[in-house]
């Protein structure tokens, strides 16, 4: 007896193919595509190839591999839904100018105005003295004519931040003067 003969592909698969199902199980996986179980399979055939006996038994080392390769599919899914999650996200931050309100714990766009308001003159004469200048372009921009604050803070070279500080302080200051605004 110089050379034990080898068992086939096909019996070893024959023998083992339930392996491949244990470990779907074991993972919580659904392959309506069958692609964990061609992953499996695939495993499978690669530890028929790489196995030494004198290393340990066969059926611990398709387990290793199995199991191994599964996983490592689990997480190339998650990586690739991420990717999308996060693609999806830069696509609708660029479509919606990345100005959102937030109700209800979900984020909706806050819609861009496409006309501009016409108010009158002497109303905004005198708002404008009330205000700083940093404050009065936040008027100016932001509310008249309706350009996002990431607009805004590009065109003044200055930070979004700032934006919203002009904006938070003018409307602090139009708070207080809104009983005098009101008889205009």
């Amino acid at each position: 007896m110089t050379e034990k003969k080898r068992i086939t592909f096909e019996e070893i698969f024959r023998q083992n193919e339930r392996r491949i199902f244990y470990h779907m199980h074991k993972l919580q996986v659904r392959d309506p595509e069958q692609e964990f179980y061609q992953e499996g399979l695939v495993a499978m055939w690669n530890a028929y190839k790489k196995y030494e006996p004198d290393r340990g038994p066969m059926a611990t080392y398709f387990n290793y591999t199995i199991r191994n390769r599964m996983i490592d599919l689990i997480r190339k899914k998650e990586r690739e839904k991420e990717g999308i999650h996060q693609l999806s996200q830069e696509m609708m931050v660029k479509e919606g100018d990345g100005n959102y309100y937030k109700a209800g714990g979900t984020s909706y766009p806050i819609q861009k105005r496409t006309e501009q308001y016409t108010y009158n003159g002497d109303f905004w004469r005198k708002i404008k003295l009330e205000l700083s200048e940093n404050q009065w372009k936040w008027v100016r921009l932001f509310v008249m004519e309706g350009m996002a604050i990431k607009e805004i803070a590009e065109q003044e070279g200055v930070s979004p931040d700032a934006v919203k500080s002009w904006g938070r302080e003018a409307r602090k200051k139009l708070k207080k003067k809104s009983d005098d605004l009101t008889d205009i």
